[in-house]
């Protein structure tokens, strides 16, 4: 059973910095596996944020120049270093996986974790 399991969020000042971690557990994301971060604020659908596929790197227009994606392919982990941080970056962070699938669509996501509440004080 693959598990994703985010954890690093909390509540930060505007300006501020987070990093947020996500470990895989139950299957190995290789190279060629995408692993993404995705966030949703009340009221609102499930937004990209990033993605990492064999080294190749996509964020989404609201974060490019904040937030950093990277993996630790030995520890089975991805981060999302967030800084500069605005409120409207509240939201509930998520973390996802697919083997397939190289995409910008939660539906294009197999694997998910439960989320993490990241919360920004202006």
């Amino acid at each position: 059973q693959v598990q994703l399991v985010e954890s690093g969020g909390g509540l930060v000042q505007a300006g501020g910095s987070l990093r947020l971690s996500c470990a895989a557990s139950g299957r190995t994301f290789r190279r060629y596996d995408t692993m993404g971060w995705f966030r949703q604020a009340p009221g609102k659908e499930r937004e990209f944020v990033a993605n990492w596929y064999d080294g190749n790197i996509d964020y989404g227009d609201s974060v490019k120049g904040r937030f950093t994606i990277s993996k630790d392919s030995a520890k089975n982990t991805i981060y999302l270093q967030m800084n500069y941080l605005k409120p409207e970056d509240t939201a509930v962070y998520y973390c996802a996986g697919d083997p397939l699938r190289v995409g910008k669509l939660p539906g294009e996501y197999d694997y998910w974790g439960q989320g993490t509440q990241v919360t920004v004080s202006s």
